[in-house]
């Protein structure tokens, strides 16, 4: 067996069992009522990586067409495009946090296997996002949220869109805000993946980065040159939609040079760009060393895009 197949297969393992554990990517097909604190939600999993949750629990996805059968009263949408392994767990607790501002949710996530192997991973779930946006008109205001990889994974978007623009464009002028925390440029993605499949093992993180740097040398026509694409697209978005910027001083994956070289690049174009530095929080870490102030600067940012509702809860979250 190859060094590729044994990296690859270890990372799939990790990724089958830690998905196992947290029921990250239960498959659901019909629509499933939960109490959570005393609400009930829709919640339809579109795809194994796409999940559609609402306050509303009248809202259902048609499997067939990926449409939401009764409209919602227009409430936003928020688009969570999740860090590698997240745990479902961890990614409701930033869908309350907009939630609770009366916006739907979905929740969009990719394996590790899916990131090193665009062409039947990463890009079919890019298509199937776009295909939701496409057909869900009724949301006219759209935020994206991004975690890591994420950033990854809207270029991705952002490629699908350009390839046939007079039928997706009506998707870039609905998008009212942005936010990118810890976002991983191309050249972390070899640093990153490693620490995400493997977190508290330093010796199978080496080996991973080492392979995935030969992976990116290796496999430019199966993988990079749609990493490299991703990121031209994500530094010269045609989304002018405000952005905020979430980051650590100290993270060595979604680093302070790559965002900020985001950053100058947005304003360059003339979007409206905020960035908030972190001390010392790890990747993917801020909301949970900082919640208050993570909360804070969220909600501030959101009342910049004029979404003000629950003003109660947005209190009680300060």
């Amino acid at each position: 067996m190859t060094l590729g197949r044994i990296v690859t297969s270890i990372c799939l393992q990790r990724f089958v069992c830690r998905a196992t554990s947290s029921n990250t990517f239960r498959y659901q097909q019909n629509l499933v009522f939960k109490v959570t604190n005393v609400r009930f939600l829709s919640e339809h999993r579109i795809t194994k990586n796409i999940e559609f949750i609402s306050n509303d629990r009248q809202v259902v996805v048609n499997n067939n067409t990926v449409q939401c059968m009764k409209e919602s009263s227009n409430r936003p949408l928020i688009v969570l495009l999740s860090w590698l392994l997240c745990k479902r767990k961890h990614i409701m607790k930033f869908a309350k946090l907009y939630m609770e501002r009366d916006f739907d949710v979905l929740t969009v996530s990719i394996s590790p296997w899916q990131l090193m192997w665009p062409v039947q991973g990463s890009r079919i779930t890019a298509a199937d996002l776009l295909t939701f946006l496409h057909k869900n008109t009724n949301y006219q205001h759209v935020v994206l949220h991004g975690f890591s990889v994420g950033g990854y994974m809207w270029g991705e978007v952002l490629d699908l869109i350009h390839s046939d623009q007079k039928k997706y464009n009506h998707v870039i002028d609905r998008i009212a805000g942005q936010v990118w925390d810890s976002a991983v440029d191309v050249n972390e993605l070899s640093i990153g993946t490693p620490r995400a499949v493997f977190p508290t093992n330093a010796m199978l993180q080496s080996v991973l980065q080492k392979y995935l740097e030969y992976h990116m040398k290796a496999f430019y026509k199966q993988s990079t040159q749609y990493y490299v694409r991703s990121s031209q697209l994500f530094h010269t978005t045609p989304v002018r939609a405000p952005a905020l910027l979430l980051l650590s001083d100290t993270d060595p994956i979604g680093t302070v040079t790559s965002n900020t070289r985001a950053h100058d690049s947005w304003q360059s174009l003339g979007i409206k760009t905020y960035q908030k530095v972190f001390k010392g929080s790890p990747h993917v870490g801020h909301f949970q060393m900082y919640p208050k102030e993570y909360v804070a600067e969220l909600y501030a940012f959101l009342d910049k895009l004029q979404f003000v509702q629950n003003k109660e809860k947005i209190r009680a979250r300060l």
